[in-house]
């Protein structure tokens, strides 16, 4: 709670000092600005970044939440802002590493262990992550969790929103409330290790029959617990870091990654919605995609898919008329909205579908203007939304928008539809 109250101290000393420099005429004043941009500067955003990355947990996690929203909807300097927290957390000093560990595993915890990293080689939003290897030679990761994250989810986060709601940064269609009611549940998921652990096996066991493609490493259950969590190390780049790699390459990684989240999707609806790519690794030996972090894997309910695979098919065959059916069906619109929000929120929907239509072929991720398009619909989405997406949306959403940056990062071309096709006519319906 201290260094929240520090944080909002130190955005109001901020402010304040902004608002003098341009009384001053110290610096240049923009047209049209409000409060949101005087509070917003580059300093401020400092604080917010060195303040999250202190505390860690929950706070920490929905900045990097708030790191992927489309910059019409948070402020550009916040949003660089919490990109920089997205890829940032400070780690444990040794002696708490130590402290847990003994705690969680008891205090023979080194007797599983020929060698074990005191310093972490990665650290994350609720964790950081240390190299051991094992009495019989297996090369391990050990996820710690940070002390005190799981029992601070409901306090750090209402805390830190409670700051950002001073400088209005939350437009009223963005529904914040519900956004961070979903976030609270999928971060209880994440900082129970034990589910994860569970997770992990389930996704190992649902790609068996793609083991050609993807692996998931194995847990060493005698080395999870509910705030450790243990696998075989695995060796690999993280697919966004694989961008100078040949033609070839990159396109399979991409084709790999769409399948996965079409599988996931339609066949075992069940998904691991984290858009972190630093969790997906290609191994260029084997040529395989290989799956980490599963703390955030949810399942789907049966009748909310089946509606969802026939959007999909509807934006797909450009059937706009069945596309707004559908999102009142599911509750995406009300039956109220105006006309204009109707419109937009369609259009949202087939622009998004172009990935699956007939006409395109192969897609190309890196030459559309995707996301110019959508971003001149957006303020009348956030001014006239009428009520919030369904709750699943938050996470599907998040992890297809991460598969199509990506793969525009990557710069493919892929026949998407095909893979789609392929899934919907293998897909059961219930309703």
């Amino acid at each position: 709670m201290f260094s929240f109250g520090t944080l909002a101290a130190g955005l109001g000393v901020g402010t304040v000092a902004e608002m003098t420099r341009r009384r001053l005429g110290m610096v240049e004043e923009p047209q049209g600005q409000t409060l949101d941009s005087i509070f917003l500067t580059p300093a401020n955003a400092e604080r917010i970044v060195n303040t999250l990355c202190k505390v860690r947990g929950a706070a920490l996690k929905i900045g990097q939440l708030l790191s992927i929203q489309d910059n019409n909807v948070i402020s550009p300097v916040l949003q660089q802002a919490f990109e920089r927290v997205r890829q940032s957390a400070d780690f444990m000093p040794r002696s708490q590493v130590e402290y847990v560990l003994t705690s969680e595993l008891g205090n023979d915890w080194r007797s599983h262990f020929d060698e074990f990293s005191l310093v972490p080689f990665a650290a994350a939003s609720i964790g950081q992550v240390h190299h051991g290897k094992l009495v019989d030679g297996t090369e391990v990761a050990m996820k710690i969790q940070y002390p005190g994250v799981a029992e601070g989810i409901n306090s750090d986060i209402n805390n830190l929103v409670s700051v950002l709601k001073m400088c209005n940064v939350f437009p009223t269609g963005m529904f914040i409330d519900k956004l961070i009611e979903v976030a609270k549940r999928e971060l209880s998921w994440e900082v129970d290790y034990v589910r994860e652990a569970e997770c992990t096996r389930k996704f190992k066991d649902l790609l068996e029959p793609y083991s050609a493609d993807y692996y998931v490493p194995r847990v060493i259950d005698e080395l999870c617990t509910k705030k450790v969590f243990t696998t075989e190390l695995i060796e690999g780049v993280p697919v966004d870091k694989c961008k100078d790699m040949d033609q070839e390459t990159r396109t399979h990684i991409c084709k790999l990654i769409m399948q996965l989240c079409l599988r996931e999707l339609f066949e075992f609806r069940y998904m691991q919605t984290d858009p972190n790519w630093s969790n997906f690794f290609y191994n260029c030996e084997t040529k395989k995609l290989v799956l980490l972090d599963f703390g955030a894997s949810r399942s789907y309910d049966k009748k909310f898919m089946d509606n969802y695979i026939r959007i999909i098919k509807g934006t797909a065959d450009r059937s706009r008329e069945q596309v707004l059916e559908l999102s009142r069906t599911m509750g995406f619109l009300t039956g109220y909205e105006s006309k204009a929000m109707e419109d937009a929120h369609v259009e949202t929907l087939m622009i998004l579908g172009e990935v699956f239509t007939e006409k395109v072929g192969e897609f190309d991720f890196g030459a559309q203007d995707t996301v110019l398009r959508i971003t001149r619909l957006v303020p009348t989405i956030i001014t006239e939304r009428l009520c919030p997406p369904p709750e699943e949306i938050y996470s599907l959403h998040r992890k297809l928008s991460g598969v199509f940056l990506l793969c525009a990062k990557l710069g493919v071309k892929i026949c998407c539809r095909d893979m789609f096709l392929e899934v919907y006519s293998n897909y059961k319906f219930d309703t």
